[in-house]
């Protein structure tokens, strides 16, 4: 396990805007930074760090807390693993404390696959350059493409031995566990025992955008085996096909320095590309582009140039991918080679300012491109050219937003000659395309319904005593070291039992206060979270005198996180939409903290008085007995009286 000191030295070092920056696109705002979430489907900023309280909120998912809760959220890294990655990002060396044997059994299976792969990819990579086979296989193919030794160790590029076990053996020589080799893919296990997956290939370790290898690409070099050329790493719990990019860590910083993407689709094409200068290009990995890939793009940019072949396979590639991408927001371009070109071949026989030249005056937007391809196709046929206009229009009405749709239409008809009334006329029919029924059979009936809108639920009624408890945490986190004035509220009785009211105005600190009068009641917190982190901020007051909120925030409890992250950005949210230039003014709270504090304390007061009562009545009615035969009923008169004082103090209507 990682020690404790370890752990407070990552917390120390580490800044968050730094390492989210690797991740997500951040410009400056006040004193804070904003960006696009990285969580969900926005074109306007809702993702908000504070390098100075250390943490992040995505106020379009909610989520939120301190750097290593984002590499666990965004990266989806256990707590150690998120540790590891920071002190290895900001050279920490870290001490371990002895595990026992059940421990390291519990070790995450997650963190085991990732260990597999990366002694995969440099097993794979010293095979390349120290074994005669790989030299003369490996290193020899990799030469004749043009890449450079740099390229190669860049790119972490390999070959995986012929003899059929090779691998299999150094792997569990070094201490990995067999099921582990199998689960990762690299290793299949049959009848005849254990063989290497890649053995006799080359290899392209796939990474995560952190640079964690997930997988790998092979590609078979001999013409004469009958097996498939090219053979990427099975689905396991690290790697999904449909959600990664080849080159995707390589090239994110200059994806978001560039504002844009080239999206390729060959391992090769990446490399080539990469080593001529063009270093902001990934590849779909031969597969056909999905959503989960073009929003790792969307991380970064929200413009994309996909580069495809000359020939009819690979525009008709590019035409499938246009509408998700432009169903995701996207700006899309289409850059096409010429005829027995690809990204490869054109980047490895010109050089980095051809190229660039070429891809700025060849990149046709998505409608120009769709409309040239497409009447290619129709020859003068007014039918053909129907359709053809119908396919654009569906691409159009793809586009999220509106003034996009708008001036993409008007360019269609002016190419395409079909007036825009027309064209609006098919895209409003798009638009309005009904809802098929859904049919559900009950007995030997058969019904239709529309499917159920989730837009259309409406979220559950908040307890309104959560938020005031959560405004309690709020007020200790921001003020509760402040010195404010107080207006109390002094209960006293007469002669005849009477509640009586007198008001005074006292001066203490507003953790004294909160503290004093919830003690008084005898509060305990209906959401535990809530109550847990009152009791830790009462604690650090009464025996520190303050608190940091930057360290209470880096408890592993990841709720407790999520909450304190929500209370210390929460007044900061206006600053993403520039209330200020709308001449909207948000009131700083500090200025009327005494305020603050006694209507919440008095608010939260009255609430409970309005269950006890709630309480006492219910009981009676159970019991059911006479006004006059019981106690219960004056006690719900007492708590009457002193839900009217508390009312009249907050000048409420009953």
């Amino acid at each position: 396990m990682i020690s404790r000191n370890t752990i407070d030295q990552v917390y120390e070092t580490a800044r968050v805007e730094e390492v989210i920056g690797d991740f997500v696109v951040l410009k400056k705002s006040g004193s804070n930074f904003k960006g696009l979430s990285p969580f969900s489907q926005e074109r306007t900023p809702s993702f908000m760090v504070s390098p100075v309280k250390q943490i992040w909120k995505d106020f379009s998912s909610g989520k939120g807390g301190n750097v290593v809760a984002f590499l666990m959220e965004h990266e989806h890294f256990t707590y150690p693993e998120a540790i590891r990655f920071l002190a290895k990002k900001y050279n920490i060396e870290i001490e371990e404390t002895q595990q026992s044997s059940e421990e390291k059994d519990k070790m995450n299976l997650r963190e085991s696959l990732y260990l597999v792969n990366q002694f995969a990819q440099e097993q794979f990579s010293k095979d390349l350059w120290e074994s005669t086979e790989g030299k003369a296989i490996g290193l020899s193919y990799f030469r004749e493409r043009g890449f450079t030794e740099d390229t190669i160790r860049f790119f972490g590029l390999g070959y995986a031995a012929e003899q059929r076990d090779y691998f299999f053996k150094k792997a569990q020589k070094s201490g990995y566990a067999e099921n582990h080799l199998v689960e990762t893919g690299l290793v299949i296990k049959n009848e005849r025992g254990n063989v290497d997956r890649f053995r006799g290939r080359v290899l392209f370790p796939i990474r995560s955008m952190a640079g964690r290898v997930q997988g790998f690409g092979g590609r078979i070099l001999s013409s004469t085996t009958k097996t498939a050329k090219y053979l990427n790493s099975p689905e396991s719990d690290v790697y999904h096909k449909s959600q990664v990019l080849y080159g995707i860590f390589e090239a994110k910083k200059a994806i978001a320095r560039e504002d844009v993407c080239y999206l390729v689709e060959g391992y090769t094409d990446v490399i080539q590309m990469f080593q001529k200068g063009v270093e902001n290009v990934v590849s779909s990995s031969g597969t056909a582009l999905t959503p989960e890939q073009i929003r790792l793009i969307r991380r970064l940019t929200s413009n994309i140039v996909v580069l495809f072949d000359g020939d009819a396979a690979g525009l008709r590639a590019a035409l499938r991918g246009i509408d998700l991408i432009l169903e995701e927001g996207m700006n899309v371009r289409i850059c096409s080679f010429p005829e027995g070109e690809d990204p490869d071949s054109f980047a490895k026989s010109n050089n980095l300012e051809e190229i660039q030249s070429y891809l700025s005056t060849q990149a046709k937007d998505f409608i120009q491109f769709k409309t040239d391809l497409l009447l290619q196709e129709v020859d003068n046929d007014p039918v053909k050219k129907a359709t053809t206009v119908r396919e654009i229009v569906q691409s159009i009405a793809k586009i999220p937003d509106a003034i996009k749709q708008e001036i993409y239409l008007r360019e269609c008809a002016a190419q395409m000659q079909v007036s825009e009334e027309v064209l609006f006329n098919a895209l409003a029919q798009e638009k309005n395309k009904k809802v098929v029924p859904v049919r559900r059979i009950e007995g030997d009936k058969v019904k239709q319904e529309l499917p159920k809108q989730t837009s259309d639920i409406k979220s559950q009624p908040e307890n309104p005593l959560l938020n005031l408890e959560k405004q309690i945490v709020s007020i200790l986190l921001h003020y509760g070291n402040e010195e404010a004035f107080f207006d109390e509220v002094l209960l006293t009785s007469d002669a005849n039992g009477n509640l009586l009211e007198e008001s005074k105005t006292v001066q203490s600190k507003v953790y004294e206060k909160v503290f004093l009068d919830l003690q008084q009641d005898e509060v305990e917190m209906i959401q535990p979270q809530f109550q847990t982190l009152y009791t830790q901020l009462i604690d650090k007051f009464q025996r520190e005198g303050s608190v940091q909120p930057e360290k209470m925030i880096q408890q592993e409890d990841a709720t407790l996180g999520q909450i304190l992250t929500d209370i210390l950005l929460e007044d900061e949210e206006h600053q993403l939409h520039q209330w200020e230039k709308k001449n909207i003014f948000v009131k700083d709270r500090k200025s009327v903290i005494g305020q603050l504090v006694s209507e919440t304390i008095l608010t939260f007061r009255r609430y409970l008085v309005d269950q006890k009562i709630q309480n006492l009545v219910t009981a009676a009615q159970e019991q059911e007995v006479r006004a006059e035969e019981t106690e219960l009923l004056e006690e719900v008169m007492q708590y009457q009286s002193l839900k009217k004082i508390l009312s009249k103090k907050l000048n409420r209507v009953l």
